[in-house]
C-alpha cells in the first residue's frame, strides 16, 4: 500500500487531540520485517534493500527476540543522523545512489543509516493500520520494549523508536535547538490512510530565513538565480521559484522583461532586488527547498552578504541582540565575533551536553584574544533571568544548560568554555581525563605516541575511552564512568598508577613533573589537574589561540602520524561533525556501563 503523507502546513494544531513527532529528514520508508527476510521500500515502492545492509543486518540479529511478532511492518525514515533529532539528508542521498557492493558497505561502516520508526501498520502477520493512531503508535512501543533495545536516540543504532510530545511548544525547542526538519502533527485517532486524502497529519517546517540578491530569471525553468554579495564580489547560493502568488510572480518575471538584458536562457539584472528566503539548508551554493517569503523592496542589495547569511542559517535565538558581529576576534585569521557565535550555534547540539548541570569557567575577550582577557566563573548581575545558576556564598556560579545561555557569552565575548569534571549536584567525578601536554605544537606527535599507549592500557583494562584534542598543543583522553562509582581520591590513585607506568617505559619522553623547568622537553602527562572543582577545556569550545582553533572530539583512528590541532577551527569543526558524525557520540551511554571492575582493583592493591 502506499505510505500516508503529511499535509504542508504554517500552523501547529494544538487541540488535545493531536501528538507531536520530529520531522527527519531522510526516505520515507516501509520496513517489512518476515521471518529470514527483511525487506525496505520507499515511498514510490523502489527497493532500497540491498543499499542499507546495516539495517537489514540489525534485524536479522536481533530476530530471535521478535520472532512472535513476525511478519510486521512499520513506517518511518531512513536516515543518517547528525544528532538525535537533526539527520543530514546529502548522506543518505549518497547512500541511495551507490550501486556497486564494496562503496555500499564501506558507506555503512563510515556513516550507517537509522530506520526512524514513527507507526506501525502490521503486527503478528494482523493488519492494524485501520486502528487509531495513538493506538498504533502503543503497539509500536511495545515492539521496542521486546526488541529490548532501549528507547534513547542514537545514531549508534540501526532502528530507533521516534517519540511523541504532547506539548507542541516543548518539542518546538528541541527541533529549534537541533535545527531539525521540523514537526508532524498527527490526530490520535487518526487510521492510516494512503496519500494526502486526509486532515489527520501535518508537518510544518523549520525554515531557516535568508536574505538574498535576484539577479537571474530562467524562463526555461522560472527559477529566480539567488546571490548575496561576499565582500567586493557577488556569488550564487542557489535558485527559487516557489511562495510567491500569482500575482506577485506575474510582476517580477515583467521587471525582468522590461529591464533585464536578454540571455540565451532567460535574463539578468545588476542587483537591485531582493528577497526574503526560506529554506531547510544550504549545501554546495545549492538551497535545500527554497521558497519565497516576500519580496524586499526596502532592502539595499549590498546588505545581502555572505556573513549576514551565515548568521542567517545558523538561527541564532531571537530574544538576543546581536551586537559587533563584524568585529575582527581572531586578526591572524581574520575570523569575526559572528563566526564565533555560528559556530557555537551549529555545534550547540553537541557541546551543551558536556556543559549541562556544570559549574562554568569562562574566558571572555570582548576585544578579540589580542587584548585583554579575563576569567568569569560567578554570574553577572545583568545576565537575563533563563541564565541558570547554583549559589555559591555569596556569589552564583554560572551553569551553561540552554543553547540561550551559550549564545549570550558569546555575544558578551565569552571565547573558551571550561567545566570540572563532576556535575552540581555530586562531590564525584562522572569522568576520568588525562590531559596530555607536550612542550610546544611541534612536540604535537609526542601527544599521539602518548594517546596510543594509554588506549592500550585502557583497553586492557576493559575500559572504554575518548579522545579530543586541547584545541591548543596537545591530546586530552576521557574515560566517562557512572555516577558515583568512583571518588577523586580513588580516581587519583588510578591517574597517577597510569601515569607513572607510561613514564617509568619512556622516560625520555613523558614525565609527571610539574615544574616546567624539570621537564627537559617532555610531554607531561597531567593526572594531577584531574580533581575536585579543577577545570578543563570544554569539548567543542574555541580556545584563545591565533587560528581559533577548538578543543575538537576524535576518533581513535584519526590519532596517528600526521595529525594536528591547527586544522580544527570555529571555521570547519561544525562541517566536520555533519561530514563524519561527532565522535563522542554514545559518550554518557557508555559512561552508564562502564565496568570498572579491574580499575577498581587497582585501586585497592
Amino acid at each position: 500500500m502506499k505510505v500516508m503523507k503529511p499535509i504542508a502546513s504554517t500552523q501547529i494544531p494544538e487541540e488535545n487531540e493531536w501528538m507531536y513527532e520530529v520531522k527527519y529528514d531522510g526516505f520515507r520508508c516501509i520496513l517489512r520485517w518476515e521471518k529470514g527476510k527483511v525487506r525496505l521500500t520507499s515511498k514510490n515502492n523502489k527497493d532500497l534493500t540491498p543499499n542499507f545492509p546495516e539495517i537489514i543486518e540489525f534485524c536479522q540479529k536481533h530476530q530471535s527476540d521478535i520472532s512472535s511478532l513476525l511478519p510486521l511492518e512499520l513506517d518511518g525514515e531512513l536516515v543518517v543522523l547528525n544528532s538525535s533529532y537533526q539527520a543530514n539528508f546529502s548522506w543518505i542521498q549518497k547512500r541511495g545512489r551507490l550501486k556497486d557492493h564494496i562503496a555500499i558497505k564501506e558507506a555503512a561502516q563510515e556513516r550507517p543509516a537509522t530506520f526512524m520508526a514513527f507507526d506501525m501498520l502490521m503486527h503478528s502477520d494482523k493488519v492494524i493500520y485501520n486502528k487509531p493512531f495513538d493506538t498504533r503508535k502503543k503497539t509500536l512501543f511495545d515492539f521496542f520494549q521486546t526488541l529490548n533495545i532501549g528507547f534513547n536516540l542514537s545514531s549508534l543504532k540501526r532502528i530507533c523508536y521516534v517519540p511523541y510530545y504532547e506539548d507542541p511548544n516543548e518539542l518546538w525547542k528541541i527541533i529549534f535547538i537541533y535545527k531539525a526538519e521540523g514537526m508532524i502533527a498527527k490526530r490520535k485517532n487518526s487510521v492510516y490512510r494512503p496519500g494526502k486524502n486526509h486532515n489527520d497529519w501535518f508537518k510544518i517546517k523549520n525554515w531557516r530565513p535568508i536574505h538574498g540578491i535576484l539577479t537571474f530569471y530562467d524562463t526555461q525553468n522560472d527559477y529566480f538565480t539567488v546571490k548575496v554579495y561576499d565582500e567586493n564580489n557577488i556569488m550564487e547560493i542557489g535558485k527559487c521559484k516557489h511562495g510567491l502568488d500569482s500575482e506577485a510572480f506575474q510582476t517580477l518575471k515583467q521587471v525582468f522583461y522590461d529591464n533585464g538584458t536578454k540571455q540565451v536562457d532567460g535574463y539578468t539584472l545588476p542587483p537591485a532586488i531582493c528577497a526574503k528566503i526560506h529554506t531547510l539548508d544550504l549545501h554546495k551554493h545549492e538551497l535545500r527547498e527554497p521558497e519565497f517569503a516576500g519580496l524586499k523592496p526596502n532592502l539595499a542589495a549590498p546588505e545581502c552578504t555572505s556573513s549576514k547569511l551565515r548568521l542567517d542559517m545558523a538561527m541564532l535565538p531571537k530574544d538576543i541582540e546581536l551586537t559587533n558581529t563584524d568585529k575582527v576576534f581572531w586578526p591572524k585569521t581574520g575570523f569575526t565575533k559572528g563566526d564565533l557565535l555560528v559556530h557555537l550555534r551549529e555545534i550547540a547540539p553537541y557541546m551543551l551536553p558536556f556543559l549541562k548541570d556544570r559549574a562554568l569557567t569562562l574566558i571572555r575577550s570582548p576585544d578579540g584574544v589580542n587584548e585583554e582577557s579575563f576569567f568569569q566563573k560567578h554570574l553577572p548581575e545583568y545576565a537575563p533571568d533563563y541564565i541558570d545558576s547554583i549559589q555559591a556564598g555569596e556569589e552564583k556560579l554560572i551553569i551553561c544548560n540552554k543553547l540561550e545561555t551559550l549564545v549570550w557569552f558569546g555575544n558578551h565575548g565569552a571565547v573558551e568554555y571550561h567545566v570540572p569534571f563532576q556535575k552540581i549536584e555530586s562531590e564525584n567525578p562522572s569522568e576520568i581525563v588525562f590531559d596530555l601536554d607536550p612542550p610546544d605544537r611541534e612536540r604535537f606527535p609526542l601527544s599521539i605516541h602518548a594517546a596510543k599507549l594509554l588506549k592500550q592500557l585502557l583497553d586492557e583494562l576493559g575500559l572504554v575511552s575518548f579522545v579530543k584534542t586541547s584545541g591548543n598543543k596537545g591530546l586530552q583522553v576521557y574515560i566517562p564512568i557512572p555516577e558515583n562509582s568512583m571518588s577523586y581520591d580513588e580516581t587519583a590513585i588510578f591517574t597517577q598508577a597510569i601515569a607513572w607506568t607510561i613514564e617509568k617505559e619512556f622516560p625520555k619522553h613523558f614525565t609527571t613533573e610539574r615544574l616546567k623547568k624539570n621537564r627537559h622537553e617532555r610531554l607531561y602527562i597531567d593526572y594531577v589537574q584531574h580533581g575536585r572543582d579543577k577545570t578543563l577545556i570544554a569539548p567543542y569550545s574555541p580556545r584563545k589561540t591565533a587560528e581559533a582553533t577548538v578543543a575538537t572530539p576524535l576518533y581513535w583512528d584519526e590519532v596517528k602520524e600526521g595529525l594536528s590541532p591547527e586544522p580544527f577551527t570555529i571555521n570547519n569543526v561544525a562541517e566536520r561533525v555533519k561530514l563524519l558524525g561527532c565522535p563522542f557520540t554514545g559518550y554518557f551511554e557508555e559512561g552508564k556501563k562502564q565496568d570498572l571492575e579491574k580499575v577498581l582493583a587497582l585501586v585497592k592493591k
